[in-house]
């Protein structure tokens, strides 16, 4: 008998796929409780070398600045 996955918190159920590796029914229920990344900034492939230099100034500000924010909670 399958464990009721619904029910399990996402600890429980981490901890069943990390003892249970081939249940994929578990891990796609792991999976499916992931919660999207609002803060995900998406690139799509740049079509000229000006937007591909844009792309790498706006990642190369975004990795500056989340460096200064974790240095400064530190």
């Amino acid at each position: 008998m399958k464990p009721q996955f619904e029910q399990m918190t996402r600890k429980e159920l981490r901890e069943y796929v990390l003892t249970h590796r081939d249940d994929l029914e578990a891990l796609d229920a792991l999976v499916n409780r992931r919660s999207p990344d609002s803060k995900a900034i998406m690139f799509h492939p740049p079509k000229t070398k000006e937007e591909e230099q844009e792309q790498f100034e706006l990642f190369k500000r975004i990795v500056d600045e989340k460096t200064r924010k974790k240095t400064a909670d530190s």
